[in-house]
């Protein structure tokens, strides 16, 4: 097994799960983005409860409440990587959040796997894709 580290920027994106672009689920779009713009992944998580500036509480709970539960997406990369991905997310988000927060990432690779592989997920098992850190 092999382990890489060094730091990183984190970006989070919070929105609603109701949230859309074009009609498809905006998280969904970001994360197609991401992916396109080459970076090294993103992952969305689903909130069990949460409010915005709606100051609304949802809440996985109370079933009338929990038709827009808030959504996390999440994307570790380089800052420069990062940085330049911004202005996608001016083009989707309208209302929601996003945070940047420097990171240190600990990467684990399978066996066998180089540091350097040329693979398209950098010798990444989890198939997060995208160029190593």
């Amino acid at each position: 097994m092999t382990r890489l580290t060094g730091g990183a920027l984190r970006l989070t994106v919070l929105v609603g799960e109701n949230d859309t672009w074009h009609h498809k689920p905006l998280y969904a779009e970001i994360v197609h983005r991401a992916h396109a713009a080459g970076l090294a992944g993103a992952s969305v998580f689903r909130g069990i409860e949460g409010f915005g500036a709606s100051s609304l509480v949802h809440t996985s709970r109370l079933l009338s409440l929990s038709e827009d539960l808030p959504v996390a997406v999440i994307v570790v990369d380089t800052e420069e990587r990062v940085r330049a991905f911004l202005p996608e997310l001016d083009e989707l988000v309208t209302e929601g959040l996003v945070v940047l927060d420097p990171c240190e990432v600990i990467r684990y690779t399978g066996r066998g796997a180089a540091a350097d592989d040329s693979g398209p997920t950098g010798g990444d098992p989890s198939g997060a894709g995208g160029t190593p850190l």
